[in-house]
């Protein structure tokens, strides 16, 4: 499920530019009805600040050049996954890729629903380890503001939304088997958010992951079927009506006892040290 610059089996959920950079017959199958894994189709409507990533020139035009997901948390502020940025993926660092698009407010990618908008501004944390995946955020200033009311508020450390065993969602454009089969259409899947202990224990170390508390969380089902698979790195994931996660790594897609990591959004916003107050024209810290 993850991206080749990571371990055959724990790495990041991201569309490669090349099909064969990432190892998707590592990926156990899943249940014949499971389609994001075990999900089902979403209105952009329903879910405004779900934004896809895109560059035609590097990704082709298929999926007018969408490779990994974005949400937005301020008018002119999207957060997406800092593996998203490398020039392993884009081929080059992202100021240089001159199509660099936030696709917002579009249910179906070929559609000419909502807009392409322009990015002024990247900033990859300087703190994200590529190696263990913890840090895994990366902030996208627009050129142009979306609406208010396309934006989404952040969980703050604390929040109950963060409790294991809350109900989240997941959204994304990514492959919906495992199996390199990507959807033009938005999905969303259920999940459950899982305890620290139960996400260590799944993740211990080795080839499989590490799962470091501190900076991620995790989500899925203990059966497995409903996850994050390719292309939906940089995703949100929303519970309570607030973003607590990021799509960011895993073991393959829709596993039992393999569930989904994502960066822990209460340690973006201590990073960013962003309280609420500069939500409203995309200011940020860069501590």
């Amino acid at each position: 499920m993850r991206h080749p610059i990571a371990r055959a089996l724990a790495r990041p959920l991201i569309l490669a530019a090349v099909a064969a950079a990432i190892p998707l017959a590592s990926a156990a199958p899943v249940a014949a009805d499971s389609i994001v894994v075990g999900g089902f189709p979403v209105d952009v409507s329903k879910a405004p600040w779900t934004v896809a990533l895109s560059s035609r020139d590097r990704f082709g035009g298929t999926r007018a050049g969408q490779f990994c997901g974005g949400v937005a948390v301020a008018p002119t502020t999207v957060l997406t996954a800092a593996h998203c940025m490398g020039e392993d993926v884009l081929g080059a660092p992202p100021e240089q890729v001159s199509d660099f698009r936030v696709i917002a407010g579009r249910t179906d990618l070929l559609s000419d629903q909502g807009a392409e908008i322009a990015i002024r501004e990247v900033w990859v944390n300087p703190g994200y380890d590529p190696q263990s995946n913890a840090g895994d955020f990366a902030v996208l200033t627009l050129a142009e503001p979306l609406p208010q009311d396309a934006v989404i508020a952040m969980s703050a450390a604390g929040d109950p939304a963060y409790e294991p065993g809350t109900r989240a969602t997941v959204y994304g454009w990514g492959d919906v088997t495992g199996g390199g089969d990507y959807v033009r259409r938005l999905r969303a899947a259920y999940v459950h958010v899982m305890s620290d202990a139960r996400c260590g224990e799944a993740y211990p170390g080795g080839g499989d992951g590490t799962f470091l508390a501190d900076s991620m969380l995790c989500a899925g089902e203990e059966r497995g079927g409903r996850d994050a698979c390719q292309g939906d790195s940089g995703g949100p994931l929303v519970a309570r009506g607030k973003l607590v996660g990021l799509v960011s790594w895993g073991s393959g897609c829709g596993r039992a006892g393999q569930p989904g990591v994502y960066t822990r959004v209460s340690e973006v916003m201590r990073t960013l040290d962003w309280d609420g107050r500069n939500a409203a024209d995309g200011r940020h810290g860069t501590a």
